[in-house]
């Protein structure tokens, strides 16, 4: 079990985790014209940069959620992010269609990962025995995914 203290950051840390994975989703919007005229996707190609994304992420959701049950929420957790993060990388410094397009897939199944266990592992840092706090943080942990939708360029 968790301290008290150290509980508080590690919901902190699952929350921004999360909100990175939404804002992914979102604000690679922003950043399709700057990337059809620098890597000379056409306009029917340049869909693949966000279904690459969106098919990995709600394909893996599911598979992310069972493979933390069997090899440990955190260590998996960690996992995703360092495989979102590298993905993310990789898509700054793609220079070519296929790259680009493979990168957004593994992230796409990062995120996945990341998304399927974030919950799980709020539910186990705050037990029964506190369910008052359990259910303010569940709620909490939606603010940021629900805020990053709201503020996204797409829905405004």
């Amino acid at each position: 079990m968790i301290e008290k203290g150290k509980r508080w950051w590690a919901l902190y840390v699952l929350c921004a985790g999360e909100l990175m994975i939404v804002l992914d989703t979102t604000i690679v919007n922003v950043a399709l014209p700057s990337i059809r005229e620098s890597l000379a996707f056409t306009e029917s190609s340049l869909v693949w940069v966000v279904n690459a994304y969106m098919l990995t992420y709600g394909g893996f959701l599911l598979l992310g959620g069972r493979l933390g049950d069997y090899f440990g929420h955190r260590r998996l957790f960690l996992c995703g992010i360092a495989l979102f993060t590298a993905a993310s990388l990789v898509c700054g410094f793609a220079g070519s269609q296929w790259l680009l397009v493979t990168a957004r897939a593994v992230q796409g199944l990062g995120g996945a990962v990341v998304s399927a266990i974030a919950l799980s592992l709020i539910i186990d840092l705050f037990t029964r025995r506190a369910s008052g706090r359990r259910r303010w943080a569940s709620t909490a942990s939606s603010a940021p995914p629900a805020a990053a939708s709201a503020c996204s360029p797409a829905a405004c």
